[in-house]
């Protein structure tokens, strides 16, 4: 188990790092979440599971919070982003996650640690590398994995034709390498056969369905659904500590 002494926060098989001097504020959201050791000079907030505006809000103006360190799922974590890019705190927030989920995508597409005290330790120490930001048209926000399907309809990735017909799933994740998108759309009920797309946006009209995003289902049904690259990028924590 990893404990806290001094400045140093030490790792399994006694391995220690220096984390020097904290700032920031840790936010833990909802109930099964890890436990993690007690950081000196690292203020503890316990936050409901994807907590909203008149959770997160008032922390946004507190000391340290230009670093938050969220812990929770990546619902959880799409909601304290959807705080920052509302309050218009994107550019001044830097952001480091801590999994609570070991099958988290955003750890996953981000090559985060999903040992949560390995994860604290990065998200303290780490450096800050800018990742896109995909939102919705709906007022929503997607940092890890949006999944859509089975699907019948017409979807666009920018100009180029996506889907026209029937798909067994079509998945978006953000991406660096590329406009900000990449979609993967998934056909065949025998031999699955998949096609990539790297876009700016994706656009689908479609017979009714719920998307998914980050673990989320969406409140209801849509006929209409569009994911694209937000104008800032996320200023997530992920470089080597």
């Amino acid at each position: 188990m990893m404990v806290l002494s001094g400045a140093r926060l030490y790792r399994q098989h006694d391995e220690n790092r220096k984390v020097g001097h904290v700032h920031g504020l840790l936010l833990v959201c909802g109930e099964n979440t890890p436990d993690l050791p007690e950081i000196d000079g690292l203020p503890v907030h316990r936050l409901p599971t994807r907590p909203g505006k008149s959770d997160v809000d008032p922390l946004l103006s507190a000391e340290g919070a230009g670093h938050l360190v969220v812990l929770g799922t990546d619902g959880d974590l799409a909601a304290v982003v959807l705080r920052l890019l509302r309050k218009d705190k994107l550019a001044t927030t830097t952001l480091g996650f801590v999994p609570a989920d070991p099958a988290s995508a955003v750890a996953e597409i981000w090559s985060l640690p999903t040992d949560p005290r390995r994860a604290l330790h990065l998200a303290l120490v780490g450096d800050v590398d800018p990742v896109p930001l995909i939102r919705d048209d709906v007022g929503g926000v997607l940092i890890g994995r949006g999944v859509i399907g089975p699907v019948r309809g017409v979807a666009y990735c920018d100009d180029d034709v996506a889907l026209r017909g029937a798909a067994r799933g079509i998945t978006v994740e953000p991406d660096d390498a590329g406009a900000g998108l990449v979609v993967q759309v998934t056909k065949g009920s025998l031999f699955k056969r998949r096609i990539t797309f790297n876009a700016r946006a994706f656009q689908l009209g479609c017979l009714p369905l719920v998307p998914l995003a980050d673990g989320v289902p969406y409140s209801r049904p849509m006929k209409r659904w569009t994911w694209y690259r937000h104008t800032e990028d996320l200023r997530l924590v992920r470089g080597l500590a």
